[in-house]
């Protein structure tokens, strides 16, 4: 298993070189990290795979204090923001079972709006979004559990209105 200082070293050192990206096995765990992910990039542990995404740290354009935003342009040519979970837990779309989800598919966010909230431990953490736009895509399940760094939406940044 990883150390997370070590992990977090490795994302600072990737933050402060030129490398697109960093592939390092240890322990028998393979870690890669890239400023543009792979299509399926995973974590393996010896033979087995588990589909955990490790696309965190986002790329050249994102602002040093936002390493949990990567730009990602798709085949359609519209750029998105993909918003990261932030630690290990459980993903929630709404604030209770019986709630309504906190945003959907064509949603648009403000910055600090509330995305979802993230069970860790017993507590409920409210993830926020970084940046005003549109959410674009959902990319997991209600009550699904996530992995630091797996991509939990899609944002389409909302163009800046000329003064």
């Amino acid at each position: 298993m990883i150390d997370l200082k070590f992990l977090r070293g490795l994302i600072r050192a990737l933050d402060e070189s030129g490398l697109d990206s960093i592939e390092i096995t240890r322990g028998g765990t393979r870690v890669r990290l890239a400023r543009t992910p792979a299509p399926n990039a995973m974590v393996e542990q010896g033979d087995r795979s588990a589909g955990t995404n490790t696309g965190v740290g986002g790329n050249p354009a994102a602002p040093a204090g936002q390493s949990g935003v990567a730009l990602d342009v798709q085949a359609t040519g519209s750029p998105t923001s993909d918003v990261v979970s932030p630690m290990v837990g459980t993903f929630y779309r709404a604030p209770a079972p019986d709630a309504l989800p906190y945003v959907e598919v064509g949603s648009r966010v403000s910055k600090g709006d509330t995305l979802c909230m993230i069970e860790a431990m017993k507590l409920m953490n409210e993830l926020e979004s970084e940046i005003d736009g549109t959410v674009a895509e959902i990319c997991v399940e209600n009550a699904e559990p996530v992995e630091y760094g797996q991509v939990l939406f899609r944002i389409r940044p909302r163009a800046a209105s000329s003064s």
